[in-house]
């Protein structure tokens, strides 16, 4: 199945459309689908980043998914980028917390970690994990 991801992180958030701002703004994800319900809330969004994809949705809506992940801590997504440094900057002029600048690590990759308004860990690096 080239060109379709295998593993998608899906995550619940209070805010959705502004974890949907903070994705593409700061983090440079491109939006491929949001569905709203009635009242305006998220029912499912897609992002794509890479040949990669999250899936978000508004928490409280209903539904087995949100009910099964009602009380869930935060999540932690890692991102592989080319750039770390200047995908840190972009992040830090949109204001994201930064809890790890970017670093070398001893096994070759470059990264650094970032907090997003619902407490989510995001790690963007340039390690390949390869299949």
């Amino acid at each position: 199945m080239a060109g379709v991801p295998s593993i998608c992180p899906t995550l619940p958030y209070r805010d959705a459309k502004g974890a949907i701002k903070l994705l593409t703004e700061a983090f440079g994800f491109s939006q491929v689908a949001v569905y709203e319900g009635e009242d305006g809330s998220v029912m499912h969004a897609e992002l794509a980043y890479g040949n990669g994809v999250v899936m978000l949705g508004s928490q409280g809506r209903g539904g087995t998914f949100d009910k099964l992940m009602e009380g869930a801590g935060p999540a932690g997504v890692y991102v592989v980028v080319d750039d770390v440094d200047a995908h840190h900057q972009r992040a830090v002029d949109h204001g994201v917390e930064i809890v790890a600048p970017p670093t070398d690590q001893d096994y070759g990759s470059r990264d650094y970690m970032a907090r997003d308004a619902e407490g989510n860990i995001w790690s963007f690096g340039t390690y390949t994990p390869q299949l």
